[in-house]
């Protein structure tokens, strides 16, 4: 009974409306969407302490609807009485997640983006938002979704995080004041042993470079500290950064040279964030989706010249940028430029392209054809 000439009707559903690296990347799309031709639904089923996302969003979006303490059924006759066209999950098998709203159809399209780097493998999700780099044409068997291709990063971002001017210092942050800061803000788990033993290498030739890491959990940091022993690196040479709060966890990226990425699985939004602070990245490409975030984000900023292909490559552009300050100095200044005027943080263009998205998977749907891979031009 539904036209295209009438509100499209999108449910978003996540445990993650809080304070989290979701919300940092999605919040700008909730702010921008066409109000005229859509019409938002947040269905929550998570804790946020503070309210501070729960309140902003609800200022934002047509309907936000606490689900915390519904059963999947009452999910399901809810959303079915908003009458969705798409239900969107933002988790994946991310913690919390609800995937089993899910599996008796909520609306006629569903899509899994955002909180979860991969396929879900259900024959229930129909789509994944995704982009060429992350899923080329030889990957895509291994997805059980067709694919969304956005014509720039699939991330978006919300270009209205400021970076606050705090005038900082290296030692406040415990960083020397002399010497290549090397960086790398992912979580512990993500450092493979193969980028570990490079970043060593890095640290015995250019003197007195080091390596600032966050600081997870105490056995991570023994791990790193005994690992870097084995190359004779003095622990004093890795410095472990605390959790603050988000807009001062970018503010004192400033502070750092190179963001040196891991390989299985990217800085993403981590990545977005050292990028937003004017910190280069330097990833390696990898084969499946959570080991191409970082390319995808480097493309949409025209930095193509920061992805690398092998460990060879990886440790030799490292190397070269922390060598040559004026080099290293070139690539901020182009990256400061291209934070303005490249699509990666242009969050009216991303919406615009997501609208689109959602406005091509209805027409098939509308049209009674089975879901297909979409690309957004």
């Amino acid at each position: 009974d539904q036209n295209l000439s009438s509100k499209l009707r999108v449910g978003f559903f996540s445990a993650d409306f809080r304070d989290h690296a979701v919300m940092y990347l999605i919040s700008g799309l909730f702010r921008e969407y066409d109000k005229k031709k859509f019409e938002f639904f947040l269905y929550s089923f998570g804790k946020d302490e503070s309210l501070k996302w729960h309140n902003l969003l609800k200022n934002n979006v047509d309907k936000f609807t606490d689900i915390t303490n519904l059963a999947f059924q009452e999910i399901s006759e809810l959303s079915k009485k908003d009458n969705l066209d798409i239900a969107v999950d933002l988790m994946g098998y991310t913690k919390n997640n609800r995937l089993g709203i899910f599996k008796n159809r909520i609306a006629p399209t569903q899509i899994n983006y955002l909180g979860y780097p991969g396929t879900i493998g259900a024959e229930y999700f129909d789509y994944i938002i995704a982009d060429h780099i992350l899923v080329p044409q030889d990957q895509k068997k291994f997805y059980s979704e067709k694919i969304i291709y956005m014509p720039n990063s699939y991330q978006p971002n919300d270009n209205e995080i400021i970076v606050p001017e705090l005038n900082t210092t290296k030692s406040d942050h415990g960083l020397p004041k002399e010497g290549v800061v090397f960086c790398c803000f992912n979580q512990n788990y993500k450092i493979g042993i193969n980028e570990f033993n490079i970043w060593m290498k890095i640290l015995k030739k250019i003197d007195k470079s080091v390596l600032w890491l966050f600081n997870s959990n105490k056995w991570a940091k023994n791990n790193i500290f005994k690992q870097a022993e084995l190359y004779n690196i003095n622990s004093s040479r890795i410095i472990f950064a605390n959790s603050l709060p988000h807009l001062e966890h970018i503010e004192r990226q400033r502070h750092a040279d190179i963001f040196l990425d891991t390989f299985n699985y990217n800085a993403h939004t981590t990545g977005s964030d050292a990028l937003l602070a004017g910190l280069p990245i330097i990833t390696k490409q990898g084969s499946q989706f959570a080991a191409r975030v970082a390319s995808s984000l480097l493309s949409a900023l025209d930095l193509n010249e920061l992805i690398t292909y092998t460990d060879g490559e990886y440790e030799k552009l490292i190397l070269n940028y922390a060598s040559q300050p004026i080099k290293l100095k070139e690539i901020k200044e182009k990256l400061k430029r291209n934070k303005n005027n490249k699509p990666l943080f242009n969050t009216q263009k991303y919406t615009r392209d997501f609208e689109l998205g959602m406005y091509k998977i209805h027409k098939l749907y509308l049209n009674g054809e089975k879901p297909r891979d979409i690309k957004i031009n």
